[in-house]
Formats: structure tokens, C-alpha cells, sequence
């Protein structure tokens, strides 16, 4: 595919646009070290964003100009300038999480590596993304996302431009409509689903091409605007005091200094709470454009992100990116909790320490030295290797065979797809709850059902032991994300089905304890009261399930110290361990309300929570195995034990006679 073998020109270099990389870069680790006080940090990767595709496209436009366009030389280049850094990344990665990471954690590092080593961590991370997630902290590898959605467009876009130029398209027209289009598809896509939005490539692209514009425009209509500038910046020049000659110097510290300032609202206005990227990322994107259109010789540009320091993070900024966040999170993972501000300090001054080492050690010669394919197909193969090896760990379940008892909602899940059967109920399945690639809706055997668990997650989790100790009958539960409230839209076709199902079923309807219930009694007592009513009137038997405990931390930092050798154990009263006190404190929220409904109805109220706790405290451990899968969801075997006693309490009061 190439034109002419002849080597690649490359746009003349621009001190002050490894000064603008410099601030984008800081701010992201700013905002990682001190999400607080730096919450519009992670903007600075839309900046990234739109210097990669100035920069990026200013070669292939110029190049194809030039007939000296050349696929083999424009990748083996991006081969030498990305890879050496992330390999060793995510070597370092892998080598530190076998000694810092459980066996579930290390799994999902496996298929991050791969993932990162193939460039669509985006795609796996956009998967990942909901209620059942670990932690985004814990993922030492999630800011890989940004860089699979730019190599996304290095692969795509110099096809589409070669392609358009062999047939000698217009290359503004194309760059112009897919700039608008992905803009728009992020306009409608962050008001219905911003995680989609967020990660995906098509509702990203825009930014790049935000920068392919740019670029377009300074190649091709360079000298048409001249005099423009000159009579612009000639009319700029009367508001001072010393009029400057129509040299362009007045119009581009205007456009600086008007980027600089959107840039710096952009880092403080916007923060995590809005729906962004969305309208709020064309204040990084404008404000990088402004900036760079602004030139070299603007007084913003030649004197401040010019200067020696500026440039010299820019020049780190790639492996300074790479590696800051593992260090953060691999310190949030030893510490098992929010590492203190001198850790984070000091992740971060190892990280800039690294990133030298790794820019003058390894990056700047395998990038700057000879363009022999013998390094460029190394590097290649080392990448696959990596990709690899990180595959095999996701698919061996990390290799770590130490744990007792699971604490994965993917292992939760797959024990219920394998063992029970789909809900026969067609509307009820349809409407149900999906994760990942199941729909939760399972029933233990065929046919109408006796017993229906009506709630949400903390009804789900209880089918295992309740299949086990109530063999007889046929189980199913249907939930949703609420309580099982009559004017809760997403309940509506549950009520609905169970009102014309045949009389006499068992339906046991729970709900979860929520730190604010203490607030929310009035309306737990109103909605109870009506489904209560309405499941009574339509001639089903009702009894109500009272839930387990919360705890405060994670079921991983519950298990033994030896499992992360290189962890600090956390203290059990901050993870897996609750006082009586603070077991009662849970209960009292909603168990008088529940248990006076229940009296009142003449139905039992079977509660679960002491289940957790022994003769001296309440725990997420029992007889040496783990019960939870996180902090307030039972895994496989907290599911056995908790739903099994509560199938001996249903049949020791005759509920089911």
C-alpha cells in the first residue's frame, strides 16, 4: 500500500506543543493523586486526543501531498513509538500483581494485559463497566482506554484517507463529515449511555479529527488566511497602548491566552458528575486547537509552555502517563484502602522517575535509532507474546489456586447458569436484569413455579441453599433493581404476571438494608403495605425476608495475609468483621417496620442477619470460608449456608403447608 519507498516527513517540531502534552499529562496525574481539589484533570486526555490527530494527520496529509506516503514506514514508526514503553508496563504489571493480587484480581489483570497488548482495553473496560465492577481503583491497567481508542484511529483513519486520496475524494468534505457525525453520535449517545459513550471509538473520534482539521487547514490554506490574520490582528493591535505592526504576533496571544483560559475553566469547572465527554469536552478540545493554532511565537506559547521544564515532561509524558496510575493502583491494593497523600506523593515522584529512565533508556533509541525491521518485528512478536501470556492468565483463572471461597460476581453467575434453568415466564425474562451475558432470571426445575423470591440482588442471591434444602419445589426469582414497590415502573410486569398466575403460590419478597433507611421508614412501611395487599388479594401466600449484614469492606481483604504476600493486611474491624452493636444498629432500620407488617398481615418475617455472627462478632467468614462476593452480596457459599437455614425456618414455621 505504499506510494513510493521514500521515507516519511514529519512536520516541523513545536517546543510548546510538548509543553500543552506537559499540562495534559500533569493534569491527569493530578487528578488521580488528588481527585478533590484537581477534578477536571482527566481532561487533559482529551487534549492528547487532539494533538495526536494534529499531529498524526499533518504527516499523512503532507505525505500524500508528496507521493511519499508509505503504510510500512507510517506503522513500523508507531510500532517503535508506543510499544517499547507499554511492554515494559505491562511486563512490570504482570510481575507485580502475581505477588499484590488475588486470583480473581490477577485473572482480570490477564485480560487487561491482553486487551492492552491489542488495543481495545476500551472495548473491554466499556464491558466491564457496572454495579457488579471491582473497583476502578484497583485496575492497575485502566488507563489503557485513551490509548486503544487513539491506535483505533491510527489503524482506520490513514486508510480512509489513502483511499479517499487514490480516488481523489476531497479530504476536507470526509474530514468534515466524520468529524460531525461522531460529534453528534456523542451528543445523543451521553443521554443514553454514558459508558458507551465515554469508551467507545465512534462517540470519541471527533476529538482526533477535531485535530486532523487543524491540520488540514495549516497544509492547505495556510497562506489563505493571511491577510485575514493581518486585518485582524492589525484591529487587535489599537486596543494597546504601543500598536504592533499586522504581523499575526497580537492575534495569536489572543488565541493562546483564550485557550489557556478554557483549558483552566475546563480543569476546574468540569469534574465526574457531569455527563461528559458530551457538549463539556469541547472546552478541551477548543482550547487545545486555540492554542496550537495560536503558533510558536505567541507570548503564552514561547515563553511558558516552551520553557526547558515543560518540555521535558511533555518529552515523558507517554511512559509518564503509562506508568503513574499502576503505581497508584497497585498502591491502593497493598494499602487495601486509599493510600495516604505521602504514598500517593511518592507513587507519583517514582512514576516521573521511571518515565525518564524509560524515555532516555529504552523509548529515545529504539524510536530514534535505525528503522531496521529486525527491532520493529521484535517489537511486534514481544507484544504478542505479552498479549498472549496475559490471555492464558484470564483463562486459567490467574493461575492462583490459594482462595477459599469465591468472591467474583462472573463465578457467582456462571454457578447459576450452569445449575438452574432459564425463568419459563417469557415477559418476565425479557424485562429481567442482564449481566454481562446473562439474564438473571433462573427457576430450579421445569414447569409453574411453587416458591417466587420477589426483590432484588439480596433475593437473588439466596437461591442456592433454598434449591438445596427445599429439593420438593421449584424455585424462581424475579427481580429488579428497587424495591418491590406496586409504583416502581420496573416491577410492573412482575406484579402484573403474578396477579393473573395461578392462586397459591409462595412468594417470599425481601428488601435490602441501605445505610439512609433510617430516613426512608414512612415510605418502606407505604410500599411493603401495598404489595403486601395486592400479592395477599390476589390469593398467593406472602412471607417477608429480612437481609444479611453489610460490611464496610471488600470480601479479598478478608482472606489470609499469605494470598498477597506483599499486602498490607487490613485491620479485620475495617473489612470483614462487625460488632454486635453495628449489627443491631443495621437491623433496627428496617426490621421493627418489617416485622409489625408482618404481624399485621398474620405472615412470617424471617430475619438473616445474626446468621452472620458467632458468640463474639458478625463475619463475612465462616468456619474458615468466605461468604461474601462483595460487601453486601453473598458468593456461592454464604448463598448454601444463609439460604439453606432460611429453608429450615420456611419449613419449621408451615409456611408451605
Amino acid at each position: 500500500m505504499s506510494v513510493q519507498q521514500t521515507h516519511l516527513s514529519h512536520p516541523k517540531y513545536r517546543p510548546d506543543i510538548d509543553g500543552l502534552r506537559a499540562v495534559a499529562v500533569l493534569a491527569v496525574v493530578a487528578f488521580h493523586v488528588f481527585p478533590s481539589w484537581a477534578r477536571g484533570g482527566f481532561i487533559g486526555v482529551d487534549v492528547f486526543f487532539v494533538i495526536s490527530g494534529y499531529l498524526i494527520s499533518t504527516i499523512i496529509f503532507e505525505n500524500l501531498e508528496r507521493g511519499t506516503f508509505s503504510f510500512t514506514e507510517f506503522y513500523a514508526r508507531r510500532i517503535k513509538r508506543i510499544f517499547p514503553a507499554l511492554l515494559l508496563v505491562l511486563i512490570a504489571c504482570f510481575a507485580f500483581g502475581w505477588f499484590t493480587l488475588l486470583a480473581n484480581e490477577y485473572k482480570q489483570l490477564g485480560e487487561h494485559i491482553a486487551a492492552g497488548a491489542g488495543f481495545i482495553s476500551n472495548f473491554i473496560l466499556w464491558n466491564e463497566a457496572g454495579y457488579f465492577d471491582n473497583s476502578a481503583e484497583t485496575k492497575p491497567l485502566l488507563h489503557l482506554w485513551s490509548l486503544g481508542i487513539e491506535e483505533q484511529f491510527y489503524i482506520v483513519w490513514p486508510l480512509l484517507l489513502w483511499f479517499a486520496w487514490k480516488r481523489k475524494f476531497n479530504l476536507l468534505t470526509i474530514t468534515i463529515v466524520i468529524t460531525v457525525t461522531t460529534f453528534i453520535l456523542n451528543l445523543k449517545g451521553i443521554k443514553q449511555d454514558i459508558v458507551a459513550t465515554f469508551y467507545s471509538p465512534h462517540t470519541r473520534f471527533w476529538e482526533l479529527l477535531s485535530g486532523s482539521l487543524l491540520a488540514w487547514f495549516t497544509i492547505y490554506k495556510k497562506d489563505t488566511f493571511t491577510g485575514t490574520k493581518s486585518k485582524i490582528d492589525a484591529w487587535l493591535s489599537c486596543v494597546q497602548i504601543e500598536k504592533q505592526l499586522g504581523d499575526g504576533k497580537t492575534l495569536g496571544n489572543v488565541l493562546s491566552s483564550v485557550g489557556l483560559f478554557l483549558l483552566l475553566y475546563g480543569f476546574w469547572r468540569i469534574n465526574k458528575e457531569l455527563s461528559f465527554p458530551g457538549k463539556w469536552a469541547l472546552l478541551p478540545v477548543l482550547s487545545t486547537i486555540f492554542i496550537i493554532t495560536a503558533g510558536s511565537k505567541a507570548w503564552i506559547n514561547r515563553i511558558i509552555l516552551s520553557n526547558k521544564i515543560a518540555v521535558w515532561f511533555g518529552l515523558i509524558s507517554f511512559p509518564l502517563y503509562l506508568w503513574h496510575w499502576p503505581l497508584l493502583s497497585f498502591a491502593r491494593v497493598v494499602e487495601g484502602e486509599v493510600p495516604s497523600r505521602s504514598i500517593r506523593i511518592a507513587a507519583v515522584a517514582l512514576s516521573i522517575v521511571l518515565a525518564w529512565l524509560t524515555y532516555k533508556f529504552i523509548e529515545r533509541p529504539i524510536r530514534l535509532g535505525m528503522a531496521s525491521r529486525v527491532n520493529v518485528t521484535l517489537l511486534t512478536l514481544a507484544m504478542l507474546l505479552v498479549g498472549l501470556s496475559g490471555l492464558i492468565v484470564f483463562q486459567n483463572d490467574g493461575f492462583k489456586k490459594e482462595v477459599k471461597g469465591d468472591y467474583g460476581h462472573d463465578t457467582f453467575f456462571e454457578y447459576y447458569d450452569k445449575h438452574y434453568l432459564k425463568c419459563e415466564n417469557k415477559n418476565i425474562y425479557n424485562t429481567s436484569n442482564v449481566y454481562k451475558k446473562w439474564t438473571r432470571c433462573w427457576q430450579t426445575k421445569p414447569g409453574q413455579p411453587d416458591i417466587v423470591l420477589l426483590g432484588d440482588s439480596h433475593a437473588e442471591h439466596l437461591l442456592v441453599g433454598l434449591a438445596d434444602s427445599l429439593k420438593e419445589k421449584n424455585i424462581v426469582f424475579y427481580i429488579e433493581d428497587g424495591r418491590p414497590a406496586l409504583d416502581d415502573l420496573e416491577f410492573k410486569v412482575i406484579f402484573e404476571e403474578l396477579k393473573s398466575a395461578n392462586k397459591g403460590m409462595y412468594i417470599l419478597i425481601s428488601d435490602h438494608y441501605v445505610p439512609d433507611y433510617a430516613n426512608m421508614s414512612e415510605k418502606l412501611q407505604e410500599d411493603f403495605d401495598a404489595a403486601l395487599k395486592y400479592l395477599t388479594n390476589a390469593g398467593h401466600k406472602v412471607a417477608i425476608i429480612g437481609d444479611v449484614l453489610r460490611f464496610e469492606g471488600a470480601p479479598q481483604d478478608c482472606l489470609l495475609q499469605a494470598n498477597r504476600p506483599l499486602s498490607r493486611k487490613v485491620p479485620r474491624s475495617k473489612s470483614c468483621v462487625i460488632s454486635f452493636e453495628e449489627a443491631a444498629s443495621q437491623e433496627k432500620v428496617y426490621e421493627p417496620t418489617l416485622k409489625n407488617l408482618a404481624t399485621q398481615y398474620g405472615i412470617p418475617y424471617f430475619s438473616l442477619s445474626r446468621l452472620m455472627c458467632s458468640e463474639t462478632e458478625c463475619s463475612m467468614i465462616n468456619n474458615g470460608r468466605l461468604y461474601y462476593r462483595d460487601s453486601h452480596h453473598l458468593n456461592i457459599d454464604g448463598s448454601s449456608f444463609v439460604g439453606s437455614r432460611l429453608g429450615n425456618m420456611i419449613t419449621d414455621s408451615g409456611f408451605l403447608k
